[in-house]
């Protein structure tokens, strides 16, 4: 059990920062060391689907369209989201390296938000491009362009990571003078930042303002969205042509719910309910590693667009090896 007495804390002039924190998650679980194999699964078959799906939409020039820069995007931000997470993680638990440097830590937390932040993004940026497919067909080509995606694109890197950087970086101004255990499986926000024991109100407000910008606005974005949608596709006369319009829809809204569901769903829980931490440090760390694993299975199967491209791609490497 960890012990507040067994550490040695160095501080500096102005406010008192640990030398380390201490990552208290899966703690006292049997046979947990089963969880940190499956997630060693997870982020090479995570890395290996997106990997492929980003060499897919690279190689097959018909792919090379705004909707696709999108999903290039969010392959990403699934790849780098993944490698900020689970390696380290893996690192911390599955060789007991369970204290973690100060500076390492606030950076560990950066890198995990900043990624998640953009996925969620991501998906409201492709909420937008089956609006203006669906509901403005006729000036989809204006309007969703190459240079506009990748404008949307780069506004959205650009102001969350002046967001996370401002949320992250409040922690200088707090003092550490109590425990230092991080209840959690990485440098969470919260349980990181109520360890202080000097004022945390600004860190509290920055809180508030991210989950805002990061679930909150997305959410009633795609909603909006996909109210808008629905109105339009009531509107139009042929069954098939709906049909059609919602099959083009289907990858995007599985992606939303795989996104959205766990990780509010965790956080309602553990308001309403005394939950077991170890089983909210479960839930919280399938809702982070989950999206990123199934996001490019889900594009690679459902998207005619992509199969057709694979297939493209082994009819082009069985020519090359046959003529060889």
């Amino acid at each position: 059990m960890y012990k507040e007495n067994q550490f040695r804390i160095l501080f500096n002039f102005t406010f008192l920062h640990p030398v380390k924190f201490y990552l208290g998650g899966f703690y006292n679980i049997p046979h947990v060391k089963y969880y940190y194999v499956f997630l060693c699964f997870v982020y090479i078959v995570t890395v290996l689907g997106n990997g492929f799906l980003l060499s897919v939409i690279y190689l097959v020039k018909t792919l090379h369209t705004p909707r696709y820069i999108i999903v290039f995007n969010l392959a990403v931000t699934d790849l780098c989201g993944s490698t900020a997470l689970i390696p380290k993680l893996l690192d911390t638990f599955l060789f007991d390296r369970r204290y973690i440097v100060y500076e390492a830590c606030l950076s560990y937390m950066f890198f995990v938000f900043y990624f998640g932040s953009m996925q969620s993004w991501t998906l409201v940026v492709m909420a937008y491009d089956r609006f203006v497919a669906i509901c403005l067909p006729l000036r989809y080509n204006v309007l969703v362009t190459r240079k506009s995606v990748i404008t949307i694109l780069l506004c959205s890197w650009t102001s969350l990571l002046i967001v996370i950087a401002v949320l992250v970086g409040l922690f200088d101004r707090l003092s550490f003078c109590g425990s230092l255990e991080i209840k959690s499986f990485f440098c969470d926000h919260g349980p990181t930042f109520r360890l202080a024991c000097s004022d945390t109100f600004l860190n509290v407000v920055m809180a508030n303002v991210t989950y805002t910008l990061v679930i909150c606005i997305p959410l009633v974005l795609i909603g909006a969205t996909y109210v808008c949608i629905s109105i339009a596709l009531s509107r139009t006369a042929s069954r098939e042509e709906r049909l059609k319009a919602l099959r083009t829809c289907t990858s995007h809204l599985i992606l939303v719910a795989l996104f959205f569901i766990p990780y509010m769903g965790t956080n309602i829980i553990v308001k309403i309910t005394d939950i077991n931490p170890n089983v909210r440090i479960f839930n919280s760390s399938l809702s982070h590693i989950g999206p990123s694993l199934l996001n490019p299975i889900i594009y690679a199967l459902k998207t005619e667009e992509v199969v057709n491209a694979i297939r493209r791609l082994c009819k082009r490497k069985t020519t090359v090896l046959s003529k060889w």
